[in-house]
Order: structure tokens, then sequence, then C-alpha cells
């Protein structure tokens, strides 16, 4: 579990990233200075603009494919300018984003069977990957909360955005994966950083 003070260093790595790059077109090359920011860890990055809160961009590895200090910096720069659903963020926007940084246990399986799956869903607490084929969705514990989906809901849409049909998570053939993160939160930009907790989190 990461601290309040290594979540908040990791959203201001995220912003000095984008920062850098819009300034010099290339990637920060930084080394951490704790154990912990050099483990493997999986991690998103979100951006959303403020005041409005409208998500920006939202970009990360799911798995822990490389050191979460440099897993930071690489999907803060893909969420501002690599997020297809999204023109490339500019120097005007910066100051007006407020940047989130979630990062993510191991994805886990549900120890269940399909027909049970929507009865362990934990909104806000479990963020969900479905895969099957070459097929894969995936959402942050957040997004449930959001849009204040039901469990039921929330696997259907992870469906859809895998491509799939609503009902594929009862099948065999689909992967239904959960992991959970710690959410650390601008409460504005450049302001004060937050750990949000859902309370219905256990």
């Amino acid at each position: 579990m990461l601290s309040l003070k290594q979540g908040s260093r990791l959203v201001s790595l995220a912003r000095k990233s984008i920062s850098y790059f819009l300034a010099t077109g290339k990637h920060l090359v930084e080394k951490p200075d704790e154990k912990v920011f050099s483990e493997s860890q999986g991690v998103f990055v979100s951006l959303h603009s403020f005041p409005e809160n409208s998500l920006r961009g939202c970009v990360g590895f799911p798995l822990p494919v490389m050191p979460l200090w440099q897993a930071c910096i690489k999907a803060s720069i893909s969420a501002a300018f690599e997020d297809n659903r999204f023109a490339p963020l500019q120097s005007s926007e910066l100051d007006s984003t407020i940047i989130e940084v979630s990062v993510l246990s191991k994805p886990m399986t549900f120890v269940c069977s399909k027909e049970k799956l929507s009865e362990k869903v934990l909104p806000g607490k479990h963020g969900l990957i479905v895969s099957q084929g070459f097929n894969s969705g995936l959402f942050l514990p957040q997004v449930c909360v959001e849009q204040g989906w039901q469990p039921l809901q929330f696997l259907e849409n992870c469906c859809l955005k895998a491509g799939l049909p609503l009902s594929s998570w009862k099948t065999k053939e689909c992967k239904v994966e959960y992991f959970t993160a710690q959410i650390f939160k601008e409460e504005e930009p450049k302001g004060k950083v937050v750990e949000l907790v859902r309370k219905n989190s256990p």
C-alpha cells in the first residue's frame, strides 16, 4: 500500500511528465528514490477537465510490466497525447486539468460460478477486465460509481467495451478478472492531492 505522500508524488510526477513533454516533445527521464517506486505495478493515469470534471484522457498498464515510476511517466504521456478518443492535450489546457493516478493490484479471478459473478462484484472496490480471444476491455473501480451502475451493468458495459455482446461474461470462453486500486487525485489543478475512498468499499 502506498501512503498519501507517495501517491501525491506520483500525481506530481504525472503532471511534471506532461509538462516536460509539452515543452520538449520528449519523455521525462528520472529515477525514483524510493524502493516502492522501483517495483513493477500496474497504473493508470486519468485526466479530467476543471471545473467540469469531464474525462480528457485515460491510459495505463493493467499488468505490472515495468517499475511503477517509469510506468507512471509513460501512462501520463499516453493519457495526454495518445488516447485516440480525444485530441492531444494542448499547453493552454494543462492548468485547467485535474490529474488522477490509479495504482493497481494484480488481476485476480473470481472464485465462483459465472452465474454468481454479479453477486461478487463490489462497486467502487473492484475494477474489471473482460477478455475473449483478441478482444478485451477494462474499467477502473471508480467508473462503476461514477456511472451509477449496478454490478450487472458494470459487467455488461465492460463486455461492450471489449467489443463483445452484453452477456458474454456468462460464457466459459470469456475471462473475467478483477483488481483493486489506490486512487490519488488532485482536488483542483496543481492543488491538494487526496486518496479517493469509496464508502461502500470494505
